[in-house]
C-alpha cells in the first residue's frame, strides 16, 4: 500500500495548485497569432466569409487587414467579426498602420480603422451595407503634418450620452496625442454594457461616454430595433475594421467581466461587475 502513498500526496497537490484565485485575471486570446479561428470576415459588396482579394490574413503571427492585391479600391469596407458576443468586458488591442493607402480609398480613410463593438451580428449586415451597426473605436495614424489623435468616437447607426446629453454627431476626436509612423499602438476598451465605456491609450484615459443606443434617425433602426430587442445597446459583437489602408494586429486579448459572483463557486471572481450566476460552477 505504501507504494501509492506519493503519487497520491502529487495529485492532492497539483489539485491545490491548479486551483485559481478569485483575484487572477483570465485574459483570453481571440487571437492566436496563427489563423482565423473563431473569425467571421464581411467584406461590404461581398458573401460572408468571402476573402476578396486576400484581403484579411495572417502572416508571421500577425493578423493584417492588406490591400497589395487590389487594383483599386471601390467601397470594400472589411470587417472582421470575432464569434462570441460580450457585453461587460475589458479590450486590449496592439495595432500599427504600414505602407501606403490602395488607390480609390476615400481620403478620411488614410492611416485609419478600428474596432467596433456592441456591434450587430455579421450575419445580420445586409450584402452592400459599408459599416456594422456599432459603436466605433477609431484608429487613427498620424500623417507627420500636425495632430491627428487615435481612440476616438464614431457611431454607425447609433448615438451616446456625453456630460449628460445626448450627442449625435457622428464623430468626437479623444485627447489622445498623435502616432505618426509604423510604430505599435495599445488600446484598451472598457465596456460596462449600457452604462459607460472608455477608451485608453497607452495607459491613459482618453475618452468616455455613457448609454450606447441606437439612432432614430438612421435607416436600418427599425431593422436594429428587431435585432437588439431594445433601442439602448447593452452588448454585442466585435469587430476589426480595415478601411483601405493596410493595418496590422498583434494583440487581441480580452477579460470577461461578466461572471459568476457566487463567492462559493470554483469559478467567482472578485473582478467580476455583471452577474450571470447561471455559469457558476461548484
Amino acid at each position: 500500500m505504501k507504494k501509492f502513498v506519493f503519487p497520491i500526496i502529487i495529485i492532492i497537490l497539483l489539485s491545490a495548485c491548479s486551483t485559481q484565485s478569485p483575484d487572477e485575471e483570465n485574459w483570453v486570446d481571440l487571437f492566436n497569432g496563427e489563423d482565423l479561428t473563431g473569425w467571421t470576415i464581411k467584406i461590404a459588396k461581398h458573401a460572408l466569409d468571402e476573402n476578396y482579394n486576400n484581403t484579411v490574413r495572417v502572416e508571421d503571427g500577425v493578423l493584417k487587414m492588406a490591400y497589395d492585391q487590389y487594383q483599386d479600391f471601390d467601397g470594400e469596407f472589411t470587417h472582421l467579426f470575432y464569434e462570441e458576443e460580450f457585453s461587460y468586458y475589458k479590450l486590449v488591442i496592439e495595432y500599427r498602420f504600414t505602407g501606403e493607402q490602395v488607390t480609390g480609398g476615400p481620403g478620411w480613410a488614410i492611416r485609419n480603422s478600428g474596432v467596433m463593438i456592441h456591434g450587430q451580428s455579421a450575419e445580420s449586415m445586409d450584402l452592400n451595407q459599408p459599416f456594422p451597426t456599432s459603436i466605433e473605436v477609431q484608429f487613427l495614424g498620424g500623417l507627420g503634418n500636425g495632430d491627428r489623435p487615435t481612440g476616438n468616437l464614431c457611431t454607425p447607426g447609433t448615438n451616446v450620452e456625453m456630460y449628460e446629453q445626448l450627442f449625435t454627431q457622428h464623430c468626437t476626436n479623444s485627447d489622445s496625442k498623435t502616432y505618426d509612423g509604423d510604430e505599435w499602438v495599445t488600446i484598451e476598451t472598457i465596456a460596462h454594457g449600457n452604462e459607460q465605456i472608455w477608451h485608453v491609450i497607452e495607459g491613459d484615459t482618453v475618452i468616455t461616454y455613457q448609454r450606447p443606443q441606437l439612432d432614430e434617425r438612421d435607416k436600418l433602426y427599425e431593422k436594429m430595433l428587431q435585432h437588439y430587442g431594445s433601442k439602448m445597446i447593452s452588448g454585442g459583437t466585435i469587430s476589426l475594421q480595415g478601411e483601405s489602408s493596410p493595418v496590422e494586429f498583434r494583440t487581441v486579448k480580452l477579460l470577461n467581466l461578466k461572471g459568476c459572483m457566487d463567492p462559493k463557486a470554483k469559478n467567482y471572481k472578485s473582478y467580476y461587475i455583471e452577474e450571470d450566476n447561471s455559469q457558476c460552477k461548484y
